[in-house]
């Protein structure tokens, strides 16, 4: 159980606003008070950084670079889940759902892949720092993995199902010898081989959307949240609404991401798109589609420094504090998730807490999981 502890001197994000300097104190795991006098077991002075609510990161999938640093390398699911925790931590992330692309392919993404990292991730759950959950990327076609995904459903496994859809994509850049190497290079088998399997796969789309059917009424059953990714319109979203996906990922125009936020779903970005200042593939920017109330979630999608830093460079660019978009990367996806403990800094809510020196390069100094602190940079402690 968590002890006592007490953040002095912050400038805490509460009710929507940045405080002036106050105190954190937390008991047990949750926050206890805010502005309470009085001792704890363990105080922390950490005048002039501001204490925000803990980064929740409902997709990322950086860790595969920990699993293949380069194309047909691979190391151990250990040494790359506990290297990708350190890494979340130090960016602010104290909940974190791993995009694991489960898919027909062999490989990075194939099945005996996708059984040994869920394995390793239940096993090592309990010394991981972040709060770290599994969202399943589910490729559509993937159409024998069904049975095994159910299980998966129905054991707890899953704490995120998406529908991914890359497979048309892929039969039409077939002959195209720049994609098929990259492929390749991911699924480990020689070029003809995979062509002949990509056949094959693409030959069953008539089975595909009686697959999804199931795999939503079971996540439904199970009160899972669902989304849907890549939506190219209107009516795909509002297809896979039908079905029970209130979370909209990545949406390729903003007529989709306009459907997809209607009611009560939720558009998910790339921090990384805000970051560099637009999409790497050249789709729709996110920090426009954050200005125009068409996106209220970022995630680190293939980059965890960038979600921390992404709510400060909206601000910096709209003349504002950081209060305005943090919720972004903090309390809008922990509610799009079912999580309702976290992702504030209020009386009983969970305390997971960063504290951030802002700057124009914003500094993550530490973070604080269900009142543990688990990552400190005492450099900070010389300034």
């Amino acid at each position: 159980m968590a002890a006592s502890l007490k953040l002095a001197g912050v400038r805490a994000l509460v009710d929507g606003a940045l405080t002036e300097p106050t105190t954190i104190d937390t008991e047990d795991g949750s926050i206890a008070a805010i502005g309470r006098d009085g001792e704890a077991r363990r105080e922390i002075r950490a005048d002039g950084l501001l204490a925000l609510p803990g980064v929740v990161d409902l997709h990322g999938d950086a860790f595969e670079r920990q699993m293949m640093p380069r194309p047909g390398v691979f190391f151990r699911e250990d040494l790359a889940l506990l290297d990708t925790d350190r890494q979340l931590v130090a960016n602010g992330v104290t909940t974190a759902y791993h995009g694991l692309t489960w898919s027909w392919e062999p490989g990075l993404r194939g099945g005996e892949r996708a059984h040994a990292i869920a394995d390793t991730l239940d096993r090592l759950r309990p010394r991981l720092a972040c709060d770290t959950r599994l969202h399943l990327r589910w490729e559509t076609y993937n159409l024998d993995a069904v049975p095994a995904v159910l299980d998966w459903l129905a054991k707890g496994r899953v704490h995120l199902l998406a529908f991914n859809d890359h497979t048309p994509a892929m039969l039409r850049r077939a002959e195209d010898p720049v994609a098929v190497l990259k492929y390749v290079e991911r699924a480990g088998v020689p070029v003809a081989q995979f062509k002949a399997l990509l056949r094959d796969v693409g030959a069953r789309a008539v089975e595909v959307p009686g697959a999804i059917a199931t795999l939503a009424a079971a996540a439904r059953e199970h009160a899972i949240p669902l989304a849907s990714h890549d939506d190219k319109s209107p009516e795909m979203t509002r297809e896979f609404q039908a079905l029970g996906c209130r979370l909209c990922e990545f949406p390729l125009t903003e007529d989709t991401a306009r459907t997809g936020r209607e009611g009560d779903g939720h558009v998910l970005m790339g921090a990384p798109n805000v970051v560099r200042g637009g999409s790497h593939l050249n789709l729709v920017s996110a920090a426009h589609m954050v200005r125009a109330g068409l996106c209220d979630v970022l995630t680190s999608d293939y980059y965890y420094a960038a979600l921390p830093r992404a709510p400060f460079q909206l601000a910096r660019e709209d003349g504002c504090d950081v209060a305005r978009y943090w919720p972004l990367v903090s309390t809008n996806p922990a509610r799009a998730a079912g999580l309702h403990d976290r992702g504030e800094i209020a009386a009983g809510q969970r305390a997971d807490i960063v504290l951030v020196e802002a700057s124009d390069s914003p500094f993550v100094v530490a973070t604080i999981v269900a009142g543990q602190l688990v990552h400190h940079d005492r450099r900070h402690e010389a300034r």
